[in-house]
């Protein structure tokens, strides 16, 4: 129960991350669109800003996966003996080769799922009406 619960938690809080993470590249997008604009101008093809913003996009979702895991182990690390001395109930916290393995994959998932829309939009994005923006 509490290993159902604590995942349906868990997926409701990467949902919210990754629509966090995918507002975030747009406004990316909205501020660098004179840049971009700059960059297509010169001869950037649309594949290249693409891979500029799905690249930025995996790597902030990877960094706040990590960031979240480390912050997640410290308060474990804490919790659980304060619960095991009030509660009287044995549980044990295991950190697995597998936990970095998952924690790695979703991260690339989710930045590669929630960050398409924004590398599309820029990708869209034409010259002169980029440059035009200010």
């Amino acid at each position: 129960t509490v290993t159902v619960g604590a995942t349906i938690i868990g997926l409701i809080t990467l949902l919210g991350a990754a629509i966090g993470l995918m507002n975030i590249m747009l406004v990316s997008v909205t501020e660098r669109t004179r840049e971009i604009g700059i960059r297509k101008a010169i001869g950037a093809k649309r594949k290249h800003i693409v891979i500029q913003f799905l690249a930025e996009s995996i790597t902030i979702s990877t960094i706040g996966s990590f960031i979240g895991l480390l912050f997640s182990m410290l308060f474990m690390e804490i919790v659980v003996p304060v619960i095991k001395a009030t509660t009287n109930i044995e549980f044990h916290v295991s950190w697995t080769f597998s936990t970095f393995v998952i924690v790695s994959i979703l991260a690339i998932l989710v930045g590669v799922t929630f960050g398409t829309y924004p590398a599309y939009k820029a990708s869209r994005l034409l010259p002169i009406d980029a440059i035009q923006r200010v």
